[in-house]
């Protein structure tokens, strides 16, 4: 089956070659480069990802992926951006975006990432069946609470590794602080909360060395864990 791609970007050179090469690699590419016609062609095309710039003509990133998750809660949407202030991150997560890939990209970093939301959207669950998860450059071994990267195998708690798991199970999506902790603790309370903190600043510690894998905050929400 064709992948339909809806491309929406303002930069005609940067277009084009995305374009192209998505072409190039088989993808059928629907291109625009006015926010404000981007909702009548993913209304035409039906694209089976979106790929938006945020800073555009008529009407930024933010607004058509705001009007893409009103007609349509499952399509990804990745966002393309010059922006590196975390308030923007969280802003587009909030909204309903996938990923985002910050400018200047490689085109194998942009095809890996679309491949990568397709092929966990035609997952036919989010939960771990299997004892081994890839985590980019990592391996996490789940009944070991092993997570092997870096030359080292790193034992983890018993709380880091399912914490993690609930992490990579919901990946495609922002979960919720209170359903962590309720999930993980039993209750919701001050003193457990911290504890979710500590938590959250290891395994963010553990990952670090693979600029694909983030654990984002979204304040106030929760987390959204992207696996690159």
């Amino acid at each position: 089956m064709i992948v339909k791609v809806l491309y929406v970007e303002d930069e005609i050179f940067l277009a084009k070659i995305v374009k192209e090469t998505l072409e190039s690699r088989g993808f059928e590419v629907f291109m625009e480069s006015s926010g404000g016609k981007a909702m009548s062609l993913f209304k035409q095309c039906k694209p089976d990802i979106c790929v938006l710039d945020i800073m555009l003509p008529d009407k930024d990133g933010f607004a058509i992926a705001d009007e893409i998750r009103n007609i349509n809660v499952d399509v990804p949407i990745i966002f393309l951006t010059a922006k590196t202030q975390t308030e923007d991150v969280v802003k587009g997560f909030t909204i309903g975006c996938n990923d985002y890939i910050r400018k200047p990209f490689s085109m194998e970093e942009l095809i890996i990432r679309i491949q990568n939301l397709l092929r966990i959207k035609n997952e036919p669950s989010g939960k771990v069946n299997n004892d081994v998860v890839k985590l980019g450059k990592y391996t996490f071994h789940l009944n070991r609470q092993v997570l092997n990267g870096d030359g080292e195998d790193r034992k983890l708690s018993f709380r880091e590794s399912e914490l993690l798991k609930l992490l990579y199970e919901n990946r495609v999506r922002i979960i919720d602080r209170r359903e962590i902790l309720n999930l993980l603790w039993g209750s919701d309370s001050f003193f457990n909360s911290r504890t979710l903190d500590v938590y959250i600043t290891k395994l963010r510690s553990y990952l670090k060395n693979d600029s694909s894998l983030e654990i984002i905050t979204i304040k106030g929400i929760g987390y959204r864990f992207i696996t690159g």
